[in-house]
């Protein structure tokens, strides 16, 4: 209490002491610095932990171990989906849709019988047969000597045994640019149209190609042919009475008689049942048959 008494008594010296009080407090707070440390213009490192690596143990168990996991869990996921896809495939099995419009001509199965995915190894059978009448493909093996002029484009009659009389004309559409080693024989494509489908698919028909050719063939019994050791041979006479052999090609065979396609113009008289001492240049006679033939 004795310093408020004081206070009362002496005002003005209080009222000293507070200003001085108040221009040392701003003084010590303007002169009092803020950091603690020196102001020093050099790179400072501080070390604050030595990291030694990890040993094996470590490794394996914060890093590989993770990474593995990781890695399997991916592995699974992509393993299961693959797997979900193949059911979903194996599930669309059940729907059989064709690729084209047509008519079923055979059924092979029936409603509970146990179909297998093939992949057994047994025998396997078609479920289906199925046709498409309104277009007909016809092949026919053409002899290799026709072969060059069998070409897409030509025309073609095709005849029919319960049509008698009746031709229905198709079109070679392709071949198959390649001799059958076996037949020797070109394989070619006749597309027919078959609207009304009173052609079955699968019979049996005769094909007259249209061929283009220039030159003729003939077709001589097989008693008129020679085999020499220098080829094929057939003998002629000429205006003279003298033989020739001319050399002659052969196309089809047909049994009894054969094709030639080259070696002869049509205007010869060919030997029949020639003897094998003939030679030639050898003059002959030609003889007439009872009914007046040569």
């Amino acid at each position: 209490m004795w310093i408020v008494r004081l206070a009362l008594r002496r005002p003005y010296t209080f009222v000293v002491l507070a200003i001085l009080i108040l221009i040392l407090g701003a003084l010590a707070i303007l002169r009092t610095p803020t950091d603690i440390f020196p102001d020093i213009n050099i790179p400072v490192v501080s070390i604050i932990w030595n990291y030694n690596g990890l040993d094996a143990q470590q490794m394996s168990d914060r890093i590989v171990s993770i990474t593995e996991r990781a890695l399997t869990t991916t592995v699974d996921n992509k393993s299961n989906a693959a797997n979900v896809r193949q059911l979903e495939e194996l599930q669309s099995f059940e729907k059989i849709y064709a690729p084209f419009d047509g008519v079923i001509t055979a059924r092979n199965t029936d409603i509970g019988a146990l179909i297998n995915s093939g992949s057994s190894g047994g025998p396997s059978a078609a479920l289906f047969y199925i046709a498409q009448p309104n277009k007909l493909r016809v092949y026919v093996n053409v002899p290799e000597t026709y072969s060059q002029a069998a070409k897409p484009g030509l025309t073609a009659d095709l005849t029919l045994a319960e049509f008698p009389g009746r031709r229905f004309q198709g079109k070679l559409v392709r071949t198959a640019d390649a001799i059958d080693p076996a037949l020797r024989t070109l394989q070619v494509e006749i597309e027919l149209d078959n609207p009304t489908g009173q052609l079955l698919s699968g019979a049996y028909a005769e094909v007259h190609l249209k061929l283009p050719s220039v030159s003729f063939s003939y077709i001589l019994p097989v008693n008129t042919l020679m085999f020499r050791s220098e080829g094929l041979r057939v003998a002629t006479v000429n205006g003279s009475g003298q033989v020739t052999l001319t050399p002659i090609t052969l196309g089809r065979d047909f049994g009894n008689e054969v094709e030639v396609v080259s070696g002869l113009t049509g205007n010869e008289s060919v030997i029949v049942d020639p003897p094998d001492s003939v030679v030639a240049g050898q003059t002959v006679r030609i003889a007439r048959s009872p009914g007046g033939t040569q």
